[in-house]
């Protein structure tokens, strides 16, 4: 085994013939960062007496905002049209299809700024799939998803995000004798930390294995590692801004320091943004995607001795989180600030079937008896949800307030839709309950709890449920309640967050700033 740099620089010097594609760097050459041109340096020039490549797989892994899209692309593309390979197969990895997206979209942007590869290269944006039509090489990014992908002959496969791969099928599709008949195949695992408690998942698998090779205790001289972030088990200051540049071999370049600092004050204030900074920012395994939500001292601050009455011919949104038997069904009317009113305000109107109320108080270890008879909770006669209930409800609500729109998931609302007159009807729109549909609205919902510029009556069934509510997360920091992983019910909060959503969207089309200014978000 020995260092050529010829081939190191011939490697290195493909890449950098690339260009950026993003921010304020879009356009100019892809010019490696110190800790990239080693790892390119390192795996493309150390080769075998007998010229080939030494290392078959390298593993990458470091926090978010890095760099790893743009450099997982440049080497895609140097494997499709500079590594001598006849009728090569390269594959981007991902575990879904919006993953999957993300690297073959920045190859298919840098192949359009170089004359050279625009002209011996088609891109089959369909299939997302890049062709050399002089090597026959072909790039295509998968899913875990939606992949056939037994028989293959790879060249060159990298993982974006082993983390977050379901399961370990496509890594063993894409690994397990994929490469035979290559002379020299590459595996690239390019990823951040994951949560994964238990060990039991293919991202943790291959991270212990790659931490081992670093530490000396794994013997395999096929695998170059390289892995920055903090140990499992770290118990330092992790707001030391020395620690942040030695986990973030990009900091200052493709993530500045401010935006580091801003993301550590958020930390500062709230245990979920703790969890994330030390995820996405200091790439520290720990359990991250199922996260409580917002301390219950919030919802104590925040609850105020105004009467409903108060709140008569004001305008509002209206959130439903609709149920048939297991969840309750709440519907939560949010008064945004106007004439009168200075915050944001809310209550909450939950409902459950006569017949199950006893049983449920006895399931949930909550006392749903007394909170129906303190008005808290509506029985509706049977043993489902009655919709004729919660039509006149809705209608009742029509008459003393000015509803703008009711927001919620569509398609559990198809039915009791149909028992609504036109009018209503039109004003129903979709909230979907997904990372995409409900990540700003409970972003915005924190900020109000915790800025107090949002109110609430008493309701110690909405208390309950705002205490029960634990969230998912993705790599982007994008969140959404999980009921499957909440403790107890947290529909009502769940309808919270549809009016939310639905408020702030539409809020500002009827210039909201004007009636209290301009706020920080801060």
């Amino acid at each position: 085994m020995k260092f050529n740099k010829a081939a190191a620089e011939y490697a290195v010097n493909f890449i950098q013939i690339l260009k950026h594609t993003k921010g304020k760097w879009a356009g100019k050459p892809f010019m490696l960062l110190p800790w990239q041109h080693e790892i390119i340096s390192n795996v493309y020039g150390t080769l075998e007496d007998s010229g080939i490549r030494n290392y078959q797989y390298c593993y990458i892994e470091c926090p978010k905002k890095q760099g790893k899209s743009e450099l997982a692309a440049g080497i895609a593309l140097f494997h499709l049209v500079a590594d001598g390979e006849a009728s090569g197969e390269i594959f981007s990895c991902a575990s879904d299809r919006k993953q999957a997206s993300l690297v073959f979209d920045v190859a298919v942007n840098m192949v359009a700024q170089n004359p050279m590869l625009s002209k011996r290269c088609k891109i089959i944006r369909s299939q997302k799939m890049i062709v050399d039509t002089v090597s026959q090489s072909v790039y295509q990014a998968v899913s875990a998803e939606a992949y056939t992908k037994h028989g293959i002959s790879a060249s060159c496969v990298i993982f974006d995000e082993l983390h977050a791969q379901p399961n370990r099928e496509l890594w063993d599709v894409m690994t397990a004798g994929a490469g035979d008949a290559r002379e020299q195949p590459l595996w690239f695992v390019i990823t951040t930390a994951g949560d994964d408690p238990d060990r039991k998942s293919i991202g943790r698998e291959i991270h212990d294995k790659a931490k081992g090779i670093i530490d000396g205790s794994i013997i395999d001289p096929r695998w170059y590692c390289k892995i920055w972030g903090l140990p499992d088990d770290f118990n330092g200051d992790i707001y030391d801004e020395e620690l942040w540049y030695r986990v973030n071999p990009s900091l200052g370049h493709t993530v500045t320091i401010d935006k580091m600092r801003q993301a550590a004050i958020a930390a500062h204030n709230s245990p979920a943004e703790e969890k994330l900074f030390r995820w996405l920012r200091l790439n520290q395994w720990v359990q991250l995607k199922r996260l409580g939500w917002l301390p219950i001292t919030l919802w104590d601050d925040t609850e105020a001795a105004w009467k409903r009455d108060s709140l008569k011919g004001k305008r509002c949104y209206v959130g439903i989180d609709l149920s048939t038997r297991i969840d309750l069904t709440s519907v939560v009317s949010l008064f945004p600030p106007q004439p009168g009113i200075n915050e944001w305000r809310f209550f909450l109107d939950s409902f459950c079937p006569a017949d199950n109320i006893a049983e449920r108080s006895a399931t949930d270890h909550v006392d749903y008896v007394k909170w129906e008879k303190e008005g808290y909770l509506r029985a509706t006669p049977g043993n489902v949800v009655d919709y004729s209930y919660i039509k006149r409800h809705i209608e009742g609500l029509e008459m003393d307030y000015k509803v703008q729109y009711y927001c919620g998931d569509v398609w559990h609302l198809e039915i009791l839709k149909q028992l609504l007159n036109e009018e209503i009807q039109r004003k129903i729109i979709e909230i979907p309950q997904s990372m995409a549909g409900m990540s700003t609205g409970m972003g915005e919902l924190e900020r109000l709890f915790r800025a107090k510029e949002i109110s609430h009556d008493h309701d110690p069934l909405g208390r309950w449920s705002f205490g029960n509510v634990i969230i998912v997360t993705d790599t982007n920091a994008n969140i959404k309640p999980a009921k499957n992983k909440s403790i107890e019910r947290i529909d009502p909060i769940v309808a919270l967050i549809n009016a939310v959503s639905g408020a702030i969207k539409l809020e500002q089309k009827q210039s909201v700033y004007e009636t209290r200014g301009m706020r920080s978000l801060a």
